[in-house]
């Protein structure tokens, strides 16, 4: 790949590292904070009202995935993701400011919602714009490989938060942290975003999106437009469905599950996460070139095969690990098997839509499905725990994987489709022909 190429992956994900930063502080910094906007009851119950807020963040997804995926249909991908940044920057701020109980109160807590509200907003939009940008600015041949660089910038702004998770742990006590060290993330996110904007303020529109005629089009990015493909919006929900269980297990919970179910100490706990989650992050392109090579079903199958039947043995021996490197083997293998989805499940959405529906039809349904699968991921496994049988959880995710994988085995390839297709009198076409994701030119 040349410069160019480069340059436009360095765009279009550089935004999302920020933007999943600052999403997953909020859950890798919960357990230092969840005591101070919930001061009753016990350390569990504190932690679920914490997560609670969390999932309701994912609950906005879907209204932010429906107004920015219109954005993005309308007014183009740039528009888009120039604005989840921003909404994005903004709850990062409220945060970072956010009352304690002790000072305002359940006026915290309410803080705390608006932000999550705004983060889902942003978010919901965000997963969709990034996705359609990447998969539409790459060459036809290497649409598996720069759309791996989503869950790349995802991964490092998860392992930056984590890192600064591990650098604070070891250089400040565990009242400073739960006192005030936990809102340095949230500013540090907030500063992060601002940068981004004005990265994005520069950024060029795909060719693809460009050369779509968009002014033809009166229902481009609408609902009406998205019924007309409501096959390709409910394949999007199934699909996602195991996916994202698996990835907010092992990514979100791991290290909460780790120091609480496991016994393992916080500091550990994170470094184990960390490091999984960097060899994670370092195999996502080489899976998407794998997918570009030899289709995107088989990884899926594959993610979905080893989900339904490791999830259960790998999760009852992390919960026995007790030290760092069977842990992180453990973890580690999880995330290998997990690869096979996230490395290549934004082109495979991206791919099943037309240019005039891509971004709505990518974000609404995958919102949908995030909002009622992964937001709630944590809170269904502490809920689990607390009724004193947490290997429900187990089964839950393989459960949830096993479904993907009827959808995985029965779905249509999508490596060889047509990204040039406008609107509903194309939906089934498809093409081995290289097709318009060459280039980008100048957003006006």
């Amino acid at each position: 790949m040349g410069r160019e190429q480069w340059k436009k992956i360095w765009v279009g994900s550089a935004g999302n590292m920020v933007e999943w930063f600052d999403w997953f502080v909020y859950a890798t910094f919960a357990v230092y904070f969840a005591d101070s906007f919930f001061p009753e009851g016990n350390e569990t119950a504190n932690l679920m009202n914490t997560m609670g807020i969390f999932a309701v963040g994912f609950f906005m997804r879907p209204v932010g995935g429906w107004l920015l995926g219109r954005i993005g249909d309308r007014r183009g991908r740039k528009a888009a993701l120039t604005l989840t940044v921003t909404l994005m920057s903004a709850s990062a701020i409220l945060i970072a400011a956010a009352p304690t109980y002790g000072v305002a109160g359940y006026g915290g807590v309410a803080v705390l919602l608006v932000a999550r509200l705004l983060q889902g907003l942003s978010v919901g939009g965000e997963y969709a714009a990034s996705a359609t940008y990447l998969t539409e600015a790459s060459a036809p041949h290497r649409r598996g490989f720069a759309s791996s660089f989503q869950y790349v910038s995802m991964t490092a702004g998860q392992l930056i938060g984590l890192g600064l998770q591990i650098v604070l742990q070891r250089n400040m006590s565990e009242a400073a942290l739960h006192s005030w060290g936990w809102r340095i993330p949230f500013i540090v996110g907030a500063l992060g975003a601002a940068i981004v904007f004005y990265l994005r303020r520069s950024m060029l529109e795909t060719e693809v999106y460009a050369e779509s005629g968009a002014a033809e089009q009166e229902d481009r990015g609408t609902l009406k437009a998205l019924w007309q493909h409501r096959r390709e919006a409910f394949l999007v929900m199934a699909l996602t469905m195991g996916g994202t269980v698996a990835y907010y297990t092992y990514t979100t919970y791991l290290s909460k599950f780790l120091s609480k179910s496991a016994g393992m100490d916080k500091p550990t706990a994170s470094l184990v996460s960390f490091c999984a989650l960097f060899v994670f992050m370092c195999i996502q392109p080489l899976a998407g070139l794998l997918s570009d090579r030899i289709g995107r079903r088989p990884l899926l199958i594959t993610f979905a095969v080893g989900s339904t039947f490791l999830t259960v043995p790998i999760m009852t021996m992390l919960k026995h690990a007790g030290t760092f490197w069977p842990a992180f083997g453990l973890a580690l293998l999880a995330l290998v098997v997990v690869t096979g989805y996230t490395s290549i499940n934004a082109c495979v959405k991206a791919e099943l839509f037309p240019t005039g529906i891509r971004a709505l039809g990518v974000a609404l349904p995958y919102a949908i499905a995030n909002a009622i699968f992964g937001g709630t991921a944590e809170y269904v496994a502490l809920w689990f725990k607390k009724a004193g049988i947490e290997s429900g959880f187990y089964w839950y995710v393989a459960g949830c994987a096993a479904v993907s994988l009827v959808v995985y085995l029965t779905m249509r390839e999508t490596r060889d489709i047509d990204l040039g297709r406008v609107g509903a009198k194309d939906a089934d076409r498809g093409s081995t022909e290289p097709s318009g994701a060459t280039s980008v030119t100048p957003a006006s």
